[in-house]
């Protein structure tokens, strides 16, 4: 006797409208969207499987530039239907995932329908730049800033005290990731680019060619150490993905900066997005 097929559920959060959609495809899979906009990807029956590009590069990232020698600290600022912290928990045993969402209605509905998190992640209702100040200093191995409110980024976490909030929080070594939309002529990416390189010592930018040749707008994962990342492996990695990704690094990245300048203190919020750009049906 087969069990009858997962239905959708939907529910009112601080943003809009959430849904969840069970994917016919893979039956214990999971499409989260805010009024439309998609947010996460989940397949509960195999957390490595990642549908998103992006999250594959930021796991990539992760992959390549958090040693092995012992289970990473992650925070992860956003929530959604926790992806990228469901895979790290499956594929690194032992790590320790705190997931910080600002929107309590979202993760109720998420826990509701998909059940608690997996050992290792820790669920927390706050604001991301608050949870992040309180952090002890030095003391995470890795910040993914992937943070929406609706399908824009807050203004208040795309100032260079939010970057040096992370800093400060990273041991060692540690890198911060953040996922960024925008199209050309990037004037939201760039002085995010330029917070970042006055933060931290090395940086560097994935993402499809198309979008950072201004031909679309897209997702673009930046990634910053105090050290130098393992760019050669990140190149192969990225080139090897189903949707082949670009390395931005040195140089290139500096004509990529051009003159841009760190965003002021009130920050900038990431552009809406075109429409039809991210939505679903």
């Amino acid at each position: 006797m087969t069990s009858a097929p997962a239905r959708p559920v939907s529910g009112p959060v601080a943003h809009g409208t959430a849904r969840l959609l069970p994917d016919l495809d893979r039956p214990h899979a999971w499409l989260l969207t805010v009024d439309d906009v998609p947010q996460s990807y989940v397949d509960l029956a195999d957390p490595g499987h990642l549908e998103f590009e992006y999250v594959r590069r930021l796991a990539q990232l992760l992959t390549t530039t958090v040693p092995d020698e012992q289970p990473p600290r992650v925070v992860h600022l956003g929530g959604g239907a926790l992806s990228l912290p469901r895979h790290l928990a499956h594929r690194r045993p032992g790590s320790r995932h705190l997931v910080v969402e600002d929107d309590g209605a979202l993760i109720e509905l998420v826990t509701a329908t998909l059940g608690e998190p997996p050992a290792g992640v820790e669920l927390c209702h706050g604001d991301a730049a608050a949870v992040l100040s309180e952090l002890p200093p030095h003391s995470v191995d890795a910040v993914v800033a992937d943070v929406f409110s609706g399908d824009r980024t807050p203004a208040h976490l795309t100032t260079p005290a939010f970057l040096r909030r992370s800093a400060a929080a990273l041991r060692p070594g540690g890198v911060h990731l953040a996922n960024l939309a925008d199209s050309a002529p990037f004037a939201f990416l760039r002085p995010q680019l330029a917070a970042a390189a006055e933060v931290f010592a090395e940086v560097c930018l994935v993402a499809e060619p198309s979008v950072l040749r201004g031909r679309r707008f897209g997702n673009v994962v930046l990634a910053a150490s105090d050290r130098s990342l393992p760019v050669a492996e990140l190149t192969r990695g990225c080139a090897a993905d189903a949707f082949p990704a670009r390395v931005v690094h040195g140089p290139a990245l500096l004509r990529f900066l051009g003159d841009a300048r760190p965003p002021g203190d009130a920050g900038i919020p990431s552009p809406r997005p075109p429409e039809g750009a991210f939505t679903v049906g």
